[in-house]
């Protein structure tokens, strides 16, 4: 074994804990701080020392999980600016919570406000924290661990991965790369240059060669998984013979979690209707005053089973925008968006009259995202599993809204819907709900193709 690497491993792990242990002592020692100076004053009841020390000690318990849901404690892994975004929302939610608890330990009513905009500016001190710590954490990480040097294996279709890795200079540092035609032994010599290697789009029989190859010489292995892979990764161990084997069920979610899947998609349904009724009305009135056209934009989408419902969405384009028939994405620099429409797409409101066809029963708040019928028989023609994502009901938000962006290419967007599809469970549905608000801030989640395409000029 190449105990080199092995200690490496090891030390960025040791790092990465440091990091987070620093991190969420700063957060507890400025929420202490806050409490020991104004909270505690304005409890009807005195805090003895083990009183102060519990609710520092709940504060550290909540930040420590709302944070690891939103993976804001991969440093040295993600960009400074996503886990600082990750970490500064996770701080919010915490305060959020903590506000609520401090509520319902006192009684006096005048104190409510002043209560509140303590917590607001605890939070602002938080988000400047999480990035003074995320920053030079990642700034020391980066020099102390330089990027692998990655040899691209490559089959014979081409994609953009090698582009988008080689964006994150910072993590990948890809220097050379072969034919998976080349024979074995040449392949498995070079393997000896490099500390990590990208399986690349291989036929899955030359694959399997690659990894046991690797995995005799321990290197790190990068590689693009077929659909299969991600069905298979699903499965379950049947320990009944001595004889390995692998169970995978195909049959998404039990009844019980569906049950307890739907009410919650009634309640936040609800909730969001009621919350949210004045950015709804305001965009409205703004929507029509604009060009006088219709304020809502009906389209027919495809659910679980293939079944077709009609999505409401607010308008974002003239109302026009597809005279000549055709259905297609909406382009970069598409000039079918209106000025408004730019940008309720950019904050995402003109999604949020989805919340009636989720109180309705026709979605679902987490999901793979429904799409027009016309454009899932032009990707199945290229990507005949395609139609594997309607074995789950759609959703406003899902695995691909969170992990891709709107252009995204199809084959890639199945791949994480049927991650989805295999992994679905309630705790699940509420890690995306909560990081679909990292999303919201995300500008290139939202780019759209390139123009004249619909995304689905792709390869299995």
């Amino acid at each position: 074994m190449n105990n080199t690497n092995t200690n490496i491993e090891t030390q960025k792990k040791i790092f990465r804990f440091a990091s987070s242990v620093v991190l969420v002592t700063v957060l507890a020692t400025l929420f202490g701080v806050m409490w020991y100076e104004q909270f505690r004053m304005m409890m009807p009841l005195f805090f003895l020392t083990i009183g102060n020390y519990l609710m520092i000690g709940l504060y550290t318990v909540l930040s420590i999980l709302v944070i690891n849901t939103f993976k804001g404690f991969s440093i040295g892994s993600g960009r400074i600016s996503i886990l600082c975004m990750s970490q500064a929302i996770a701080m919010g939610l915490v305060n959020m919570l903590e506000f609520v608890i401090l509520l319902l330990m006192t009684r006096i009513k005048a104190l409510v406000w002043i209560m509140l905009a303590y917590m607001l500016a605890l939070t602002v001190i938080d988000a400047f924290a999480v990035f003074l710590v995320t920053y030079l954490s990642t700034k020391i990480y980066r020099g102390i661990f330089p990027p692998f040097s990655i040899l691209n294996i490559y089959g014979e279709y081409e994609n953009d991965l090698v582009f988008k890795m080689n964006r994150r200079a910072d993590k990948y540092r890809i220097t050379g790369e072969m034919s998976c035609r080349e024979p074995l032994e040449k392949i498995t010599n070079e393997l000896k240059n490099y500390d990590a290697v990208l399986i690349n789009d291989v036929p899955s029989e030359i694959r399997n060669d690659i990894v046991k190859a690797c995995f005799a010489t321990d290197k790190r292995v990068y590689f693009t998984p077929k659909i299969s892979d991600i069905l298979i990764k699903g499965s379950e161990e049947v320990n009944l013979f001595d004889t390995p084997l692998y169970l995978c069920k195909n049959v998404g979610m039990d009844a019980i979690s569906a049950a307890v899947k739907r009410i919650g998609d009634i309640v936040i349904s609800g909730f969001g209707i009621i919350l949210t009724s004045p950015i709804m009305i305001i965009t409205a009135i703004l929507i029509h005053t604009y060009d006088g056209g219709p304020v809502f934009y009906k389209q027919t989408r495809c659910t679980i089973g293939g079944k077709e419902y009609k999505i409401m969405k607010f308008r974002s384009m003239i109302t026009d925008a597809e005279k000549d028939g055709k259905a297609r994405l909406a382009s970069v620099n598409d000039d079918r968006i209106t000025p408004i429409g730019h940008f309720i797409r950019a904050t995402r409101i003109d999604e949020l009259p989805q919340f009636f066809n989720i109180l309705k029963g026709e979605m679902s708040f987490v999901g793979p995202r429904p799409e027009r019928p016309e454009i899932i028989a032009e990707y199945v023609k290229e990507v005949p599993e395609f139609a594997f994502r309607t074995h789950v009901k759609a959703g406003l938000t899902g695995y691909a809204q969170v992990y891709g962006k709107y252009n995204t290419t199809s084959y890639d967007k199945l791949k994480l819907d049927m991650i989805y599809c295999e992994k679905c469970s309630v705790l699940l549905d509420i890690q995306l709900i909560l990081m679909t608000l990292r999303v919201i801030f995300t500008k290139d989640a939202t780019e759209g193709v390139a123009e004249g395409e619909t995304n689905a000029n792709v390869h299995k």
